[in-house]
């Protein structure tokens, strides 16, 4: 009896009849029964505290979709709706007052990418590199910039100080004049460490007249005297250093003589052509361009790995000799090494301990692809062409180096409040700047130099407040927080000078200056930044290169980087087509078109494509393809390198994709392992793992979905059959590698299945079809992510209403998915409740 009155206190505030609880409730939810870990007469319906009002939402969404009480019957619907109602409506209520009151959620730092981009612009250094100095961020909801995960601790404080410092030295300069150019040219013999390399002459020979070259070591007694010496081709400009191996550890394909003296950026010019070598050690003229870009790091042994870093853009490398040029970023002590792509790496041999011997894997037919270089010029650092550099300007103004102003404290005062107007996204008070102030003539009292004094007070006010926290935009005024959420939302760093014109003339409220400045972002370079930052937490393309492929299974991925690399391209161009475009949002599940390049027209089994450019390729009517759903980076950070699972893809893809992700496994429930010996089908195995009603009830949300995708192997190719070590007729060969392979071809892939509300599908193309035709739900699901990663905040109860409505706007054009973004941008959640 006690727990009907609770009850009948707590519906009494919901305007709910307490015996619809009581009859249809409380017999599965009071203090003895507690299904679901939930006791309703224990609940209080304290919607002022938000741990609370949470629980109620899940109660009340679990309600609205029917997923409790179970059964239909149990329920009546006009009841279900009475219920749904009266909870929504004073959910609503208290949520509502408390976003007027506190804001849509708390104060959010800048994360370590907002704020070194952040730094990047105010010190005009494009290449600043302090990222890693601060802690890696912690996550909510998959993204980096979700306030109740960005908290501040004594040891991020710390380390936005160390950042904040190392930046500003970056940004000073002490030399009187710019460093010097060092101009750099190889040729010959000097244009790779030695006469071979890793693979031997299969990998790498200099070639003169188009065949391969003898030389004359010191050991050579034998050879005749007129073979030359590496030292004596050194210079010698009629010969090319012929290269057919890629990048990769061991390798230390780099120009001799050569390692950058300073930090900077080095111009890189170099004369070559795509060739491929024939039977004899002979080059003749490619067919395709070949890819290829430079890596940077220490020299080193080959027993010693040092960081690499791609750098200088893919540059495709022609047939025909011509002269190429790029930019590389090269740290003090760095040299550059070609980097060729797609091409294979030869395997290591050293049985019982001998010396190495190298098998190069099989010549494609018609020959094996690789470069030819004639000459290679190295010319840097290349510095500003004004100096001190504008970094130093940002500091000290017209001061020079190493200044020393007549008043050293009036000069203070101004450089600090000039620096802070340059460096702040909003007006900063006096008060605060006084602050900042103090320090500084601390400084100077104590004899500390003019410069050294200024960089403490710039230290501070960069790691203080004022400038690591990004505002909630919640009075009318509020232009600056609005201008500031513009930005980070779009090109993840401050606002640039336009958009903080705007704020200070209090424009930003205006829907027509809006919208054209929301335009001018996505169209900037700086929206690159938000493509990749959006899309390596949404659908988690950080993680592309976690799982290596298992080489027993899949033994052509071996190596393939260039294959990963241009997957991870093609779902980045994709989105940004997606918003640049204004595509309908059923291109995230089904398109007519891909983003392919050279690799992935391979990969996909589509008409052979020239390049590494990613462009737009239509698709026949029947083909699996199009959408993100159906992308090889999609599948691969869905899959765990060994095996696809139907339960890990299909949770994935509706939790990410569609909005309607399921709820966590039981701790008690092992997962789900495909059989990769090749004898049980994964239905097999998801038909005694979904015995419970249960079990099987949850699975059948997402199962289907992931049942569907099986014919995409774990980086997204084709398969009709799984593979398998033991059972099956056995494929054996040599891979990319030189490597020798094994596995068996097993079970056929069956795709058919049946979602939960009962409409069936045989293959990816049908369930494309039936996922497509909910286009809402696929627009109300980026809108729930574009929100939390503009805000920094979930869709709240309270926005529902207002997401809707949103929806609503753009549901004539079959929701585009710039104008979703247009009206979240225009929308209280992103401009702030009034």
């Amino acid at each position: 009896m006690l727990a009907v009155l609770m009850l009948s206190s707590i519906l009494a505030h919901a305007q709910t009849a307490p015996t619809q609880i009581e009859q249809r409730c409380i017999e599965c939810h009071d203090k003895d029964t507690t299904k679901g870990g939930l006791d309703l007469t224990a609940l209080p319906f304290d919607l002022k505290d938000s741990s609370t009002r949470d629980r109620w939402i899940r109660i009340h969404d679990r309600v609205e979709k029917g997923e409790m009480p179970p059964k239909a019957e149990d329920l009546p619907q006009s009841e279900r709706t009475a219920l749904v109602q009266s909870l929504a409506t004073s959910i609503t209520t208290v949520d509502h007052a408390d976003i007027l009151a506190h804001g849509r959620g708390p104060l959010r730092r800048l994360n370590r990418d907002e704020y070194e981009q952040n730094l990047r612009d105010i010190l005009q250094l494009p290449d600043l590199d302090i990222r890693d100095i601060l802690p890696e961020d912690r996550e909510g909801h998959r993204f980096n910039k979700t306030t109740d995960m960005l908290d501040m601790s004594r040891v991020q404080l710390v380390a936005y100080l160390d950042a904040a410092e190392a930046a500003l030295h970056a940004a000073m300069t002490t030399e009187p004049a710019p460093p010097p150019m060092i101009k750099y040219r190889a040729v010959g013999t000097d244009l790779f460490p030695g006469t071979g390399t890793f693979g031997n002459r299969e990998a790498m020979f200099f070639a003169r007249d188009n065949k391969a070259m003898e030389f004359r070591g010191k050991k050579d007694k034998d050879k005749g005297k007129n073979e030359p010496t590496e030292k004596d081709l050194a210079k010698d400009d009629t010969i090319e250093m012929a290269l057919f191996r890629s990048a990769s550890w061991p390798y230390l394909g780099t120009p001799k003589h050569f390692t950058a003296k300073r930090t900077g950026n080095y111009k890189v010019r170099f004369s070559a052509r795509a060739v491929l070598q024939q039977p004899g050690f002979v080059i003749t003229p490619a067919t395709q361009p070949l890819p290829m870009t430079f890596r940077t790091r220490k020299p080193a042994g080959v027993d010693i790995i040092n960081e690499v870093h791609d750098s200088g853009g893919i540059i495709d490398i022609q047939p025909e000799k011509r002269v190429y040029e790029t930019t590389v970023r090269l740290r003090a002590g760095e040299a550059i090494e070609y980097s060729l792509l797609g091409l294979p790496m030869p395997l290591a041999m050293n049985p019982n301990g001998s010396a190495p011997s190298y098998r190069y894997p099989p010549f494609p037919e018609g020959g094996q692809p690789g470069l030819a270089v004639q000459w290679l010029e190295i010319e840097g650092p290349i510095e500003s062409q004004t100096w001190p550099p504008a970094s130093h300007h940002v500091l000290f103004d017209d001061l020079g180096i190493q200044p020393k102003p007549q008043d050293p404290q009036q000069e203070a005062k101004r450089l600090l409040r000039r620096f802070v107007t340059l460096a702040s996204r909003e007006p900063v008070p006096e008060e605060d700047l006084k602050l900042f102030d103090s320090l500084i003539q601390a400084q100077l009292a104590k004899n500390v130099p003019f410069a050294e004094a200024m960089l403490a007070g710039y230290k501070a006010f960069l790691a203080s407040g004022d400038f690591i926290y990004v505002r909630e935009p919640i009075k009318a005024d509020d232009h600056f927080a609005i201008a500031s959420r513009l930005s980070h939302f779009l090109t993840n760093s401050r606002p640039d000078a336009q958009l903080m014109d705007l704020a200070q003339n209090k424009k930003l409220r205006d829907p027509q200056v809006l919208r054209s400045e929301t335009e001018r972002l996505i169209a900037s370079p700086g929206f690159d930044r938000f493509v990749k930052n959006f899309t390596d937490c949404w659908l988690n393309l950080r993680h592309i290169r976690r799982d290596d492929p298992d080489i027993r299974l899949f033994p052509e991925y071996r190596f393939d980087e260039y294959l990963v690399e241009s997957m991870e391209r093609e779902t980045r161009t994709f989105f940004t087509a997606m918003i640049r475009d204004n595509l309908p949002a059923s291109v995230l599940v089904q398109s007519d078109f891909v983003f392919a390049n050279d690799r992935l027209s391979t990969h996909y089994q589509l008409p052979p494509l020239t390049g590494s450019a990613m462009r737009k390729v239509s698709l026949p009517k029947d083909s699996p393809l199009g959408g993100l759903l159906t992308q090889a980076a999609v599948l691969k950070v869905s899959a765990n390198g060994t095996t696809t699972s139907p339960v890990v893809r299909g949770a994935w893809v509706m939790e990410r994709l569609i909005g309607q992700p399921p709820p966590p496994p039981p701790a008690s429930v092992p997962a789900v392992e495909p059989d990769i010996r090749g004898a049980k089908t994964i239905r097999d195995l998801l038909a005694l793992h979904t015995k419970s009603k249960t079990c099987a009830g949850c699975h059948a949300r997402f199962d289907p979905v992931g049942l569907a995708l099986e014919n995409f192997d774990i980086l997204g190719g084709w398969r009709t059959h799984y593979r398998g070590l033991e059972e099956g007729e056995r494929i054996t060969g040599i891979d990319r590698a030189g490597h020798t392979f094994s596995y068996t071809i097993a079970s056929p892939v069956d795709t058919n299945g049946k979602l939960l509300d009962g409409r069936t599908f045989k293959n990816i193309n049908d369930l494309k079809t039936l996922l497509a035709a909910n286009p809402r739900q696929l627009a109300r699901n980026l809108l729930h992510q574009f929100t939390l990663y503009a805000t920094g905040t979930p869709v709240r109860f309270s926005d529902r209403p207002q997401i809707e409505s949103l929806l609503n706007s753009c549901a004539k054009n079959n929701y585009p998915i710039r104008d979703l973004l247009h009206a979240l941008i225009q929308s209280p959640i992103f401009l702030g409740s009034l």
